[in-house]
Parts: structure tokens; C-alpha cells; sequence
């Protein structure tokens, strides 16, 4: 039960769990940081979604999405359209004055009704050359798509993957990059490309990459605005079409900040001219989602069956599967919503922003974490826990601020997540260390000690100071009076008799552990038990006077139980009747360890006086005697009052006995003061060996309330022994000759 093994546990589980967790943020392991801080981005979404604002003020653009109406699918049916239709579709757009359209599907499949098609479906036979040649010479839907594309910037795009297609793009615009060596480290890399068709793409004016990549547990929560495609730069759908809108793109890189972690080149941000997105290392931006997006609905119908198109000048139009939705932070959003979403957090200058690197969180987690293990270690869970409450609560808010005034997410459910773990691993530790010590105290100290004194010393095994110190403690003997003449009654019954002891002593053992005595010595017929050792108790003194009164009580209760069963099976009973000394002083306490087994003691001149004490009881009459030290320090909680003043010290010296009378309202009683003055005159009068005032002194006693006759008797032998024996001139007024 030393503290060494203990302590080290304390704090080494805590280490090892904030070690793995720091390990687990750093390298995303089995994605979990990814996962925990886009629970928490998720969150800050749902609380604090985007107003929707209009980017024409700032981005010189407003942003539609191209709705298939009812009217639209009851006129030209269902999606997908074929390539005629969606000619119509950008032909109309173009005359409401659209200067972009994006068409965020992929245009990798001639169009079904080709009139070419047919023509090679044709037999090879004389009759069919001229209908052959004729198709083939009629342009196509796929052919008028194409050339409806001349008067607006139409941006297509190309699926990216690793499994079949073209290994390379049309490039229209290179990718500039500054700030780093290789900023594009940490950017997707793919292996092929599935590609418009070649007459589509050579017609628009930009191609982008389509793809839409949720995090690991399947949100949609960011986009990256370029990749790689065998190690080239390409840029996504939204990237070509702001680079079509604004300026071109220029790839900003930084260098990393942690060596080993965090110390690749990675992307800061993108910028188009001077519209700046901050991104993630991989160049993604993380999109802030818009509340309510129903006012940059476009319906089809609205612009392909009118008269009188709307004014759609400045608009960026994006053209998207209507059934296809993705899951994101803000609930499911439809592939258009989710391109529409992107261009305006670009335009508005509102896509979140996300810290740079994790120097942040790494230097939190140092600090925080050495502070909390310190305090498990040296103070204890609770004060640690309240850290480790604190530090999370002020880490969330300070991310809250972070994301609702700048627009900046901070990860700090990572981190706040591994306090946690590092203070639940203290507690665990804690929790073993406490069961074990609990287990070994048990089996050391059952019976021994009461139960919240077990319970503090498994929680600070330090408190039970096994090595040995000096502590002022009050100890309480008490025994059965007449035991030899007890057992002789039961010779013939043993069974019996043992019962009869195990049912007296057990009570007052109890009353004394349950007043927060530990039990010593317990033999046949008396127990020693003391207080303020191992644990402080300031009130030692007067909590075993407390326990004493209490055994008073428990014997008479246990005298009733017997008496009952005797008169039952008709069998003379005598009560049992007990003695209790208590003496207060300094002792030495401490203990060993034996054969696995941890003993504690008490040992000081208070220890025998408490037994001697009880011993002498008999002849006093009161069953509780305490010494003149004990009655001074449990004077302010009852009544004494003196009895004797008799050598009965270890050493022959002479001490002041007294009685228990009741508590401090019978001290204040007039009958008690009459009584104690009494016995302060009857006391002097010994000493000053006044014998006759004495005898009248006592005679009067007699006649008190309260009264003992039998300590009365005493005394008066006492005074008949003195007139025959005179002490000298120098007596100190102590009866010794009772103490052989």
C-alpha cells in the first residue's frame, strides 16, 4: 500500500491514452479525427447555416440553378434530356442573356436519335447508300450541342477515377502555383479520366473535373478546387467556372509546421484574380451551407416556353441531374444546389476557412494535457476532472467564436475529445487503484477499521502511515466484568456461552466502529479501540465518549434479548455488565507487514491507562471512567464527574478519574453542580485529611440525585484505612494501596 506503484499508474494509463489520441488526430488514423470534427462542423452548420445572399454585389454574378419544373417535364419529359433538348435549353438561355452555363453532368454519350447512328445501323446494300449518305451528311443533336455552345461559356466536365479512360484532359488554362515546391503534396491523384465527348469538349470553354467526394463517413462537406491526374494539375467543374468568370487560377502554397506530422507542402488557399478561398492542405474548400436556397431556383419552363424570357444577364446558370442529392452537413442538397453552393461561398468570400495545420491543437493538447495529468497525480480526480471540464468548455467556445465571427473551423472536438479520455484513463487508473487497495485493506483491516475510514484510505493510501509517528490519540478499553465467573456458570455449555459473548461484544464493537474508532487488540472479554489514528479526528475525544455511551445502551439492549430467551427455556440469567476506560495522551501508532499481512498499532502510556482504568471501574459503580486528560478535552461535549484520584498510571503516578454523567445540559443542571461542588469539597477534604468532614461530606453525597452508593462505600473504607495508616506530610493526596 506504499504510493510508489500507485502514482505511476495515476498518471501512465492518462499518457498513453492522450499519446493515442494525439497519434489518432495527427494521422487521422482509421479516419476518426476526420469524422469527430465533422461531427462538430455538422453541428455548427445546423446551428449557424449561411444567410442566403444574392452575389451579384460582390461577385458581379448572381447564381441559378436550371429547375426542371412540372410544366418543363410535362413539355419535354423527364431527365436525362437528349442532346436536342438540352441544345433548346442553352439556345433559350442564351437569349435570356446568360453569359455562363455549367453543366454538371457527364457528356461522355452521343445522343441515342444521331441521325450517323442510323445511318451505320443502314445495310451495306446500293439501295441504302443514298439514305446513308444523307443522314451522314445531316447534323447531329450531339453536333448542335456542341455548336450551340458559341456565344456563352458553357463548362463541361470530366469524371476523374482509377479504373479505365483517358489518362490525360484537354487543358484550357495551366494552373499557376507559388508559395511552396510542391504545393500540390497533399491534393486527390487519380489515374484516368472519363472525358466528354471530343466535339463537346473542344467547344466549351472550360472542363472541370465532376467528381463530388464526401468525407469518410459519407457528408459532403468540402470540395476541392483542384487535383491531380498523373501528377498533372486539372481543376474541378466550379474551379473552371470561376476561373471563366474571374481571372485564373493561381495555386498558393505553404510550407508545413510540425516535422514528421505536418511538415509536407500543402495548399493555403486558391485565388481567381482577387477573389481569395481559403482551403484545407489538400486544397479543398470547406463550404458554409445557405439557409433557405429557394430564390436561386430557375425553373426551365420559365426561360424555355415564354415570350418573354427573364433578364438573366450576369448569371451563372448551373444545368444538374435534378434526381441525384448528396447527403451534407445542411441535409440532402441536390447536385446543383451543392455546385450553386460552392460558387457563392466563393463570390461571397463565405466558405469556412479551416486552421492552418494543426500547430493549434497540438500545442492545446501539450499544455491542457500536462496540467490535467499533474493534477491527477498529485491532487486527485475531482480537481482534475473540473480542469478538464473547463479546458473543454473554454476550448468549444472558443471554436464557436471562432466559426460564428470568422468564419473559421478550429477542431477542437479532437482535442477536447482526448482530455476527456486522458481524465476518463486517470479515473479508471484511479478506480483500480482504490478497488485494489480496498480488496488488500479488507483482508488486512476487516473489523478493524469503520467503513468511510476504509474507504478514505483507498482513495489516499498516504493516510495510512504504516512506518510509524506520534499522534495524540484517545483510546477506549472496555471489557465483561466477572468473566472467569461467567465461564465457570457455562462449563457445562460452551456452545452457549460462546454465543452469549459473540452476541455482547459484537454490539459495542459496532458502536465503536461506527463512531469512527479503530478496533485494536479484541480478545474473549475486552477490546481496546482508538480514535485519530490512522485517520485525524478532531474530536477524538469526544466521539469515543460518544461510542462508550452508545455500548451502554447496545449491552442493555443485548441484556434484554437474552433475559428474554432464558425466561423462554427457563433458565437463570445474570446481565452482563461491562467497563469502559478511556484515557487521552500521546502514543506511537504504525504497523508491519507479515506473511501478506498489514497490522496497525497503538502503543503509549494511554493504552494502558485506558485498560487499567477499566479494569478499576468495577468499584466505582458508573460503567464508563475516563482520565483527567480525556475528560478535559471532551469537556465541551459532557458532563463529568471526579471520582477518584488513585496511582493507577503505568508507572505508579497518581491521575483524576472520572465519570460520565450525561451531556452538557446536565452539566449545566442544578443537582449536577450541587453534586460536583460536593465532590470537589470531599476531594480537598481527603487531601487536606479532614476524615470526619469528609464522612459528612459524603453523607450528604448519599442523599443527591445521582449518587453512587457503591463509589460512596469506597471512599468511606478509604478514610477508615487512612485513620489507621495516616500518610506522611508530604502526600499528594493519591490512593495507592488498591494498585499492587
Amino acid at each position: 500500500m506504499r504510493g510508489g506503484a500507485n502514482s505511476i499508474s495515476i498518471w501512465a494509463l492518462p499518457l498513453g491514452l492522450l499519446a493515442m489520441a494525439v497519434a489518432v488526430f495527427a494521422f487521422d488514423l482509421g479516419g476518426m479525427a476526420t469524422r469527430i470534427s465533422g461531427v462538430e462542423y455538422d453541428f455548427y452548420q445546423q446551428k449557424r447555416p449561411r444567410p442566403y445572399t444574392d452575389t451579384i454585389a460582390r461577385g458581379h454574378y448572381h447564381v441559378r440553378t436550371f429547375v426542371l419544373d412540372s410544366k418543363a417535364v410535362a413539355k419535354y419529359g423527364h431527365w436525362p434530356w437528349a442532346s436536342d433538348t438540352l441544345t433548346r435549353a442553352t439556345n433559350a438561355l442564351k437569349s435570356a442573356g446568360v453569359p455562363i452555363v455549367v453543366y454538371a453532368f457527364a457528356l461522355d454519350a452521343s445522343d441515342p436519335a444521331s441521325p450517323q447512328r442510323f445511318a451505320a445501323q443502314l445495310p451495306p446494300t446500293p439501295e441504302n447508300e443514298a439514305a446513308r449518305a444523307a443522314l451522314s451528311a445531316m447534323v447531329s443533336a450531339d453536333e448542335a450541342l456542341g455548336a450551340s455552345f458559341a456565344g456563352v461559356k458553357a463548362i463541361t466536365g470530366f469524371t476523374l477515377g482509377d479504373d479505365t479512360g483517358d489518362d490525360s484532359v484537354v487543358s484550357k488554362a495551366k494552373i499557376a502555383a507559388d508559395g511552396a515546391s510542391d504545393p500540390l503534396f497533399y491534393a486527390r491523384t487519380y489515374s484516368y479520366a472519363s472525358r466528354a465527348l471530343p466535339l463537346l469538349e473542344a467547344a466549351s470553354a472550360g472542363s472541370g473535373a465532376l467528381n463530388l467526394q464526401p468525407d469518410r463517413d459519407g457528408v459532403f462537406r468540402s470540395e476541392p478546387l483542384v487535383y491531380r491526374l498523373n501528377g498533372v494539375p486539372v481543376p474541378s467543374l466550379d474551379a473552371e467556372t470561376l476561373r471563366n468568370a474571374l481571372a485564373p487560377m493561381i495555386v498558393h502554397g505553404a510550407q508545413g509546421t510540425i516535422p514528421g506530422v505536418d511538415a509536407k507542402p500543402r495548399i493555403a488557399n486558391v485565388t481567381f484574380g482577387g477573389f481569395s478561398i481559403p482551403t484545407r492542405r489538400d486544397g479543398a474548400m470547406t463550404i458554409w451551407f445557405a439557409r433557405d436556397t429557394a430564390a436561386r431556383a430557375l425553373n426551365a419552363s420559365s426561360v424555355m416556353d415564354t415570350a418573354t424570357p427573364p433578364d438573366l444577364k450576369s448569371t451563372i446558370v448551373v444545368i444538374a441531374p435534378p434526381g441525384d442529392t448528396v447527403k451534407t452537413a445542411a441535409g440532402m442538397k441536390s447536385i446543383g444546389d451543392i455546385h450553386a453552393e460552392a460558387l457563392e461561398n466563393a463570390l461571397l468570400g463565405q466558405s469556412l476557412s479551416e486552421s492552418a495545420g494543426y500547430l493549434p491543437q497540438f500545442v492545446f493538447l501539450f499544455v491542457a494535457g500536462a496540467a490535467l495529468i499533474f493534477l491527477l497525480a498529485r491532487i486527485g480526480v475531482m480537481w482534475s476532472g473540473a480542469l478538464a471540464l473547463a479546458l473543454i468548455a473554454a476550448a468549444q467556445s472558443f471554436g464557436w467564436a471562432l466559426f460564428t465571427n470568422n468564419h473559421v473551423l478550429l477542431d477542437t472536438a479532437t482535442p477536447s475529445i482526448a482530455l476527456a479520455l486522458c481524465w476518463l484513463g486517470g479515473l479508471g487508473a484511479r478506480v483500480v487503484n482504490i478497488t485494489g487497495t480496498r480488496s488488500v485493506l479488507k483482508r488486512s483491516f476487516a473489523g478493524m477499521l469503520p467503513a468511510p475510514a476504509l474507504d478514505r484510505i483507498s482513495r489516499e493510501p498516504s493516510l495510512l502511515k504504516l512506518d510509524g509517528e506520534s499522534r495524540m490519540v484517545t483510546c477506549l478499553s472496555v471489557g465483561l466484568r466477572r468473566y472467569a465467573e461467567l465461564a465457570e456458570s457455562f462449563k457445562d455449555d460452551p456452545k452457549d456461552f460462546t454465543r452469549m459473548i459473540n452476541a455482547a461484544l459484537g454490539p459495542l464493537v459496532d458502536a465503536a466502529l461506527d463512531h469512527g474508532g479503530t478496533i485494536g487488540h479484541l480478545s474473549g472479554e475486552s477490546f481496546m479501540a482508538y480514535w485519530n489514528a490512522p485517520l485525524d479526528d478532531g474530536e477524538h475525544a469526544i466521539h469515543a465518549c460518544d461510542a462508550a455511551q452508545a455500548m451502554t445502551v447496545a449491552i442493555a439492549t443485548v441484556n434484554e434479548q437474552l433475559s428474554q430467551e432464558r425466561r423462554f427455556d427457563g433458565t437463570a440469567f445474570t446481565s452482563m455488565e461491562i467497563g469502559i476506560g478511556i484515557s487521552t495522551g500521546l502514543a506511537i501508532t504504525g504497523g508491519f507487514d507479515a506473511h501478506g499481512q498489514t497490522s496497525y498499532s497503538v502503543t503509549g502510556d494511554c493504552t494502558l491507562l485506558a485498560e487499567r482504568t477499566r479494569e478499576l471501574s468495577a468499584q466505582y459503580g458508573p460503567a464508563i471512567v475516563v482520565t483527567d486528560d480525556t475528560r478535559k478535552a471532551a469537556e465541551r461535549g459532557y458532563a463529568f464527574l471526579e471520582m477518584d484520584f488513585i496511582a493507577a498510571g503505568p508507572r505508579e503516578e497518581p491521575v483524576k478519574l472520572f465519570a460520565i454523567l450525561g451531556n452538557p445540559l446536565v452539566r449545566a443542571s442544578p443537582k449536577f453542580r450541587a453534586l460536583a461542588t460536593f465532590h470537589d469539597h470531599i476531594f480537598e477534604s481527603v487531601r487536606s485529611q479532614q476524615w470526619e468532614k469528609a464522612r459528612e461530606l459524603i453523607d450528604q453525597c448519599r442523599k443527591l440525585s445521582g449518587a453512587s452508593q457503591q463509589l460512596y462505600d469506597l471512599h468511606l473504607a478509604r478514610i477508615a484505612w487512612f485513620e489507621k495508616h495516616p500518610p506522611g506530610s508530604d502526600w499528594d493526596g493519591a490512593f495507592r494501596q488498591v494498585v499492587k
